[in-house]
């Protein structure tokens, strides 16, 4: 009998990862991941107790991802850069976006609320959102989301124009941030 062929944790999480980005995370199995490998089962089994083991540790990938797309953004403006990171991971890993924003599921409990802050922490380095108090940034986060989410959605559905392209989302995308920061500025007076 023939050794059996090792492969690392990394290497498993990277074949489910390559399953959620093309099919969804619900379509990931431990016999879809093996089939990828090339081996049995039990290889898999010796490094994840279950398949929703493993796809917690995809979701951890997903989130590391959007993390990457965030900072590559790096304009020097953290509100901008945040809803241009989201159109280009819709746009990207359409799959994966409908995944996680479109289905319900267990994986975005603690990261709608953990992102939450960290964005949060970000917009308080933004020039124009200076003299917020971090109540008022997390409202005007969560209704630039919410702008943000449906324009995502329609990036990641094939929903907008043709001639609709990424320079026209970004500039949606600032134009609205721009009316949500004046409306809270005349709140605040």
């Amino acid at each position: 009998m023939a050794p059996k062929t090792k492969f690392t944790k990394e290497q498993i999480i990277e074949a489910a990862f390559d399953i959620a980005r093309s099919e969804g995370i619900d379509s990931i199995t431990i016999r879809k991941v093996a089939d990828i490998l090339g081996s049995s089962i039990a290889p898999i089994y010796v490094n994840f107790k279950d398949v929703d083991e493993l796809k917690r540790e995809v979701f951890r990938r997903i989130i590391e991802l959007s993390h990457r797309i965030l900072i590559e953004q790096d304009t020097g403006n953290p509100f901008h850069d945040i809803g241009a990171a989201s159109l280009r991971f819709a746009k990207e890993y359409s799959v994966l976006f409908r995944d996680l924003i479109m289905k319900q599921n267990d994986y975005m409990q603690d990261y709608d609320q953990d992102m939450g802050n960290d964005l949060v922490e970000l917009m308080k380095h933004d020039a124009d959102l200076k003299g917020f108090t971090r109540e008022e940034l997390m409202e005007i986060l969560l209704k630039m989301r919410i702008f943000q989410t449906g324009l995502s959605v329609m990036t990641a559905n094939g929903l907008l124009p043709a001639h609709f392209n990424d320079e026209a989302g970004v500039a949606i995308l600032n134009s609205a941030a721009e009316d949500v920061i004046a409306a809270a500025r005349l709140r605040k007076k």
